[in-house]
């Protein structure tokens, strides 16, 4: 299957198709690391957070007042999974992620951005995420103005199977106030075995942070594997190391994500053990030659 087709499948199982891909981003390796933000109490985490995006469609998007958007999405549920998944009642409007890497910068996966079309037709959207505990069963959310941007341009894109490089660089129509854009490896690659943790949407879910994964190949001119708990939605979101917190790398491949119960005919996640399956691939944030020549 070709990386092009990975944004099509998302969309069908957003469609509530029960079409089950074998190259899509996703699978929980050992324990299911997966955390909302009002579970996490690291400054530093939540301060990177707030520099990550939701690539969400503008028809689901609509302005209630001057100072205030709706988000609409099915919740999780859509997608036929069981009911003892994860966030089974959340939200599931997020296609892709992105992380804020200049003031008006934004990286995501090159298959989440190909075209102009792609550029005019989502929205990239900052704090789509849930700051506190409770039954999330509303299939909208409200989100500030302030925190939904539109694309402007795609500064640098590719979009390579044979090569397995993989990324977008896309500049918003604005400056991004009030966060930081995130820290990023110029130089050199990652070490084996370095500690990760990942930022991003799965299966367009509010935020999530995943931690407790580390590189687990490293010999890829292009991209290096990880055992980070990852789903569809996920694709572009920034790979960090644990420890530093500096992006090393943009996720844009992986195992599939949920496989059938047969007995309850329902989804549920496939899981793996830590140094099972296949793991999850990332570009190379050094492979955007546009960010180490600016």
């Amino acid at each position: 299957m070709t990386l092009n087709k990975v944004f099509v499948i998302f969309f069908l199982l957003f469609q509530n198709s029960l079409l089950i891909a074998n190259d899509e981003n996703g699978v929980v390796y050992g324990n299911d690391d997966r955390k909302d933000l009002f579970e996490i109490n690291n400054i530093r985490l939540l301060n990177l957070a707030r520099s990550t995006a939701a690539m969400i469609s503008n028809k689901d998007i609509s302005k209630i007042d001057d100072g205030l958007y709706n988000i609409k999405g099915k919740p999780l549920s859509s997608l036929k999974v069981c009911k003892s998944e994860r966030y089974f009642n959340q939200i599931t409007s997020a296609y892709c992620s992105g992380f804020l890497i200049a003031p008006d910068l934004l990286v995501t996966a090159g298959h989440c951005v190909k075209s102009k079309k792609d550029c005019k037709h989502f929205s990239w959207i900052f704090d789509y995420s849930v700051f506190q505990n409770g039954d999330y069963e509303e299939t909208d959310f409200n989100i500030d103005k302030n925190n939904v941007f539109r694309c402007k341009k795609i500064i640098s894109h590719t979009l390579s199977e044979k090569k397995k490089n993989d990324y977008s660089l896309i500049q918003l129509d604005r400056i991004v106030k009030n966060r930081k854009p995130l820290l990023y490896r110029k130089t050199g690659k990652i070490v084996l075995g370095t500690e990760l943790l990942v930022i991003g949407h799965p299966s367009g879910l509010p935020t999530k942070i995943a931690d407790n994964a580390y590189v687990r190949k490293n010999e890829s001119k292009n991209y290096f594997v990880a055992n980070l708990d990852t789903f569809s939605g996920n694709s572009g979101s920034a790979v960090l190391d644990s420890k530093t917190g500096i992006v090393e790398g943009i996720l844009v491949r992986g195992e599939q994500d949920y496989i059938m119960d047969k007995k309850n005919k329902c989804l549920i996640t496939k899981k793996c053990n830590d140094t099972g399956c296949a793991g999850e691939e990332m570009t190379r944030i050094t492979n955007i030659k546009y960010l180490l020549d600016n």
